[in-house]
């Protein structure tokens, strides 16, 4: 039986490599995806794209190469110009702004590809339950199956009962 398929979005990929903040909210963040890293991930086909693997590549060089080498090994999807279509169709939605439009990308990648879900932190943009009706109705009245969006608190946190 074939593994469920995860789209790992850039902000699980910023927490599980960043420094330990002394910000204990923030801490929280980075242990909680260090934990699904070290004890779910391996119950799932992971994937990133280009546009996280553009994002990741950005910023400081340290920590932009402990981002790449942890994400060394997943499968990369490429943004076609039909993902860029349904990225774009997202973003015409009025639900997000201009400016999170790697977010629509990052949806509409999940989608494309038919991942069974979109792991992120980001809920103000994609794990946004207000948004969801929305991004769903666009998604599927194209054809495709529409991802369960989540963060890696609410995916097989790895804890028998």
């Amino acid at each position: 039986m074939a593994k469920p398929t995860v789209y790992i979005e850039t902000s699980v990929i910023s927490f599980l490599t960043s420094r330990p903040s002394r910000d204990l909210s923030i801490l929280w963040y980075q242990q909680t995806t260090q934990d699904w890293w070290d004890n779910c991930r391996k119950n799932y086909s992971l994937y990133i794209s280009d546009a996280v693997r553009k994002e990741i590549s950005s910023g400081d060089v340290l920590a932009s190469r402990l981002r790449i080498e942890a994400v060394e090994g997943i499968d990369i999807l490429i943004s076609t110009p039909e993902v860029k279509d349904l990225a774009r169709e997202l973003l015409e939605s009025h639900t997000l702004p201009a400016k999170a439009a790697v977010d629509a990308l990052h949806i509409a990648l999940a989608a494309y590809y038919g991942m069974d879900f979109l792991l992120t932190w980001n809920c103000k943009h994609i794990a946004n339950a207000n948004f969801r009706r929305t991004f769903e109705n666009i998604i599927t009245q194209k054809g495709y199956k529409y991802p369960v969006i989540t963060t890696p608190v609410n995916l097989d946190t790895g804890e028998e009962d």
